[in-house]
């Protein structure tokens, strides 16, 4: 039985305050959860003061990205061994607005999945289709490229690490959400590719998240489905009350 993984990306939202009451606010509302892995992923200026208000909850730290090298001359970047030093467990990779509007690509994914797992981060590796690729009935063909392509070079034991997000991006901040089969359908690949590229006792045991919109008035519905662990939260994350909901109804 795979554990549920409700994980909130709060994207380029919240000030530290902010982070830190909504926080707080959330744990009250959560602190009775026990069969639910819940995390958090607010902004890197807010990391530190949000663990020190869940590091005695049932509440985990994410950060949104990382960069694959340690330390250096790269401006503006953050490391694995920075985000673990603040108190992270989860670090977001390959999320589809990190490639549309900063040039992720399948490479840079599997470099900062390896990161991220040589320092003992576990990556939620995003994947997922552009509307005109669904239209184009190219789902299957970009979802492929983008596990296998993150995944290259993975041992099997640092798989069992991961957690994949399928988001489809045409139902990222749209109001518009892939249906529960929709959902199903394609969480069912991935898991056949994991078979695929492992074995089917690895791929029973990876946790595939949904990600598009997801609401406390959908969520119950998405997360019945068979292969669908959990789900990657944007909007609804922003508020304590919204996102307490979103979890018990995926319990």
């Amino acid at each position: 039985m795979r554990t549920p993984i409700i994980a909130g990306n709060w994207k380029l939202n919240k000030t530290v305050s902010e982070a830190v009451d909504l926080t707080s606010e959330l744990a009250k509302l959560v602190d009775n959860i026990t069969d639910v892995e819940l995390v958090v992923a607010p902004v890197f200026t807010a990391l530190s003061n949000v663990y020190n208000v869940i590091n005695t909850s049932n509440i985990q730290l994410a950060a949104q990205d990382l960069y694959w090298e340690d330390s250096g001359a790269f401006t503006g970047e953050v490391s694995a061994p920075m985000l673990k030093d603040v108190g992270c467990d989860y670090v977001i990779i390959g999320h589809s607005e990190r490639r549309q509007y900063f040039g992720e690509t399948n490479e840079t994914v599997n470099q900062k999945v390896k990161a991220a797992l040589s320092h003992d981060l576990k990556p939620i590796i995003c994947v997922g289709e552009l509307l005109k690729e669904r239209e184009a009935g190219k789902t299957e063909a970009v979802i492929d490229d983008h596990v296998k392509g993150g995944i290259v070079d993975l041992t099997e034991s640092e798989m069992e690490s991961c957690v994949i997000a399928y988001e489809p991006v045409w139902a990222i901040g749209t109001g518009k959400t892939a249906t529960p089969d929709q959902a199903q359908e394609v969480h069912s690949f991935i898991r056949d590719i994991l078979t695929n590229c492992y074995s089917e006792n690895l791929s029973s045991q990876i946790r595939i998240q949904y990600g598009g919109s997801v609401k406390p008035e959908n969520a119950a519905e998405l997360m019945s489905q068979q292969d669908v662990d959990g789900a990657l939260v944007g909007g609804a994350s922003l508020d304590a009350q919204s996102f307490a909901e979103i979890v018990i109804q995926s319990r």
